[in-house]
């Protein structure tokens, strides 16, 4: 093995300073895992690696459902509030993401873009968000000039969230070919419900029939095998997924 003789803790940061550079980190992760393997492997896996991870997107989407079904408005509330007592920067991005998830996106945007004109102006958290929001609002070509550059600057940020925007967004200005490759592309990577579900909402619109049925194939059979809260995280794609296939049936 080529790891064979070294120090677990060592193997460990190698491993991390290997997904530091291909995610493109700041050099000084770098020093840090190998001044300090033990304790830099450890800060370097919660700070950069869980929060860009499947895992942990899952379990906070888990918790945000919960706390959505009890209380809908409760964050966007609280986020108005603490915003309003402390306009800081990283209260705006609080409050634009708040809006956002309660379906508020024009108002999301416009914070979002706030954002972005101070120091945080390249934060990809904060470009993903506001493509997002862009998305909703159906500014489709807003939301890709935070795209286009985010995929090229960051490959591996969130990638299947910005594979899907930007089949979506070249769905919306009438890059049908471009929207279809991206589909498709999502889907070869990804494999997931909703890579499937948005490629399928796009052919219904676009009266491909044929792959959208096949498509609603797929998902049924992904979603036989669902728990109450996979249906539930996933009842927002699926609702619209319903809607585009129902509005195809009246077309024809």
């Amino acid at each position: 093995m080529p790891f064979a003789g070294l120090g677990l803790h060592v193997v460990i940061a190698i491993l991390c300073a290997i997904h530091a550079i291909r995610t493109r980190q700041q050099m000084y992760w770098l020093f840090i895992l190998f001044a300090f393997p033990l304790l830099g492997s450890l800060v370097y896996f919660f700070a950069v690696y869980m929060p860009n991870s499947r895992l942990e997107r899952g379990a906070m989407k888990a918790v945000s459902a919960a706390v959505k079904a009890i209380d809908p408005t409760r964050e966007v509330r609280e986020a108005r509030v603490a915003f309003a007592d402390a306009p800081t920067a990283q209260n705006q991005m609080r409050l634009a993401a708040a809006l956002l998830e309660v379906g508020e996106a024009a108002e999301a945007a416009q914070q979002y873009q706030s954002c972005l004109q101070g120091p945080f102006a390249s934060d990809p958290d904060i470009r993903i968000g506001a493509a997002r929001s862009f998305v909703e609002c159906q500014r489709y070509a807003d939301a890709l000039r935070y795209l286009e550059p985010l995929r090229a600057e960051r490959p591996e940020f969130r990638a299947e969230s910005v594979s899907l925007l930007l089949a979506r967004s070249y769905a919306g200005t009438s890059r049908g070919s471009e929207a279809r490759a991206e589909f498709e592309s999502a889907i070869a990577k990804f494999g997931t419900y909703e890579s499937r579900a948005e490629y399928a909402i796009w052919a219904y619109a676009m009266g491909d029939t044929g792959t959208a049925e096949r498509l609603a194939a797929e998902l049924e059979k992904i979603s036989s095998r669902w728990n109450s809260l996979t249906r539930e995280l996933n009842e927002p794609v699926t609702r619209r997924l319903a809607a585009a296939r129902a509005l195809a049936s009246k077309r024809t």
